[in-house]
């Protein structure tokens, strides 16, 4: 009985010493401090929303370590810049957010308290999303010949609300308008419902604006969505003809990223990122980000500074030929 029971002893301790070889890497994770993701607007939003949707499928691809999101509303996303900026690069601490801030604020704002190169990590691209052209209630135009025609027999008509000056679909418009040779008069509203009501009332010939914002007015047939602005059509609409596609040689998206610090240690950015590109393949989350109008990505770092760069260099133009600025 002492032999049998000195081998089951040493057996367990075997069995013990095995599985304690596999546990460092899981309770070092465990271990660490949680990882926080910054979103720099409401709950309840689309970067939360996206944000909150990752938490929930990031611990395991990143091995047991805790996820926390964490809102910081305020300045259009920059007061969560500024916090993710003084925030140690130990690769504890992300911020999710849209792509305005790094490519569109540098050629809007003339301060701004962050360096889009020196203080933002690129992490990855987690989902892009479209804009529409929509055309009113009232309005016989269905595609962007028939808004050129109309354009310049009455140019009186040729108005388009977007949420706000300064904001990608303000932009969009000037490229539009430049790019289909119409004189396009820009009407700027304290958000896209109000721009949207203001097209329902007869009050602006076109809108500008997320194509999931206008698709249910579309669908119900109070609006008519003559164009999307993507590189391809959207899944949502896929009878709707890209700008290209109409004679209009351009192209526009928005995203949403994740971005560390900017001294995060590169191998801190690509645990992250490849952490994410594991969430990203989960199809629940896919489906759920593709019924909110989001095309899902999971980009590595460089992908993501590439993107980057190449809207950073898209915007500059159309920024400086309104000349608009904010402080």
């Amino acid at each position: 009985m002492n032999a049998r029971r000195h081998l089951l002893l040493a057996a367990s301790g075997a069995t013990l010493a095995l599985a304690g070889l596999g546990a460092p890497a899981a309770w070092a994770q465990a271990d660490r401090p949680p990882l926080r993701i910054l979103v720099g607007f409401p709950p309840g939003g689309s970067a939360d929303t996206i944000a909150r949707l990752l938490a929930e499928r990031l611990r395991e691809p990143l091995g047991g370590q805790n996820v926390v999101v964490e809102n910081k509303p305020g300045a259009a996303g920059r007061i969560a810049i500024d916090q993710l900026k003084a925030s140690a690069p130990d690769g504890n601490t992300v911020l999710v957010m849209p792509s305005g801030p790094v490519v569109l604020f540098p050629h809007v704002f003339k301060r701004l308290s962050y360096d889009v190169n020196k203080d933002l990590a690129p992490v990855s691209q987690l989902a892009s999303f479209q804009f529409a052209v929509v055309s009113g209630p009232k309005s016989s135009v269905k595609n962007v010949a028939e808004m050129q025609a109309k354009a310049r027999s009455a140019p009186d008509t040729a108005s388009y609300g977007s949420s706000g000056n300064g904001t990608v679909p303000h932009f969009l418009g000037v490229m539009l308008g430049e790019a289909a040779g119409v004189p396009l008069q820009h009407v700027p509203y304290q958000g896209g419902a109000p721009a949207m009501t203001a097209l329902l009332g007869g009050h602006i010939g076109y809108n500008i604006d997320v194509v999931s914002e206008s698709l249910e007015q579309h669908r119900a047939g109070k609006v008519r969505i003559i164009a999307v602005a993507g590189a391809t059509r959207s899944p949502l609409l896929p009878d709707v003809p890209t700008l290209r596609e109409q004679g209009v040689a351009m192209d526009a998206t928005a995203w949403f990223a994740m971005y560390g610090p900017g001294a995060l240690p590169r191998e801190q950015a690509q645990r992250i990122s490849q952490a994410v590109a594991t969430a990203m393949k989960d199809a629940a989350l896919r489906k759920r980000l593709e019924d909110m109008g989001f095309e899902p990505v999971g980009s590595t770092p460089e992908q993501l500074a590439a993107v980057q760069k190449a809207d950073f260099d898209k915007w500059a133009k159309p920024v400086k030929a309104t000349g608009y600025q904010a402080d």
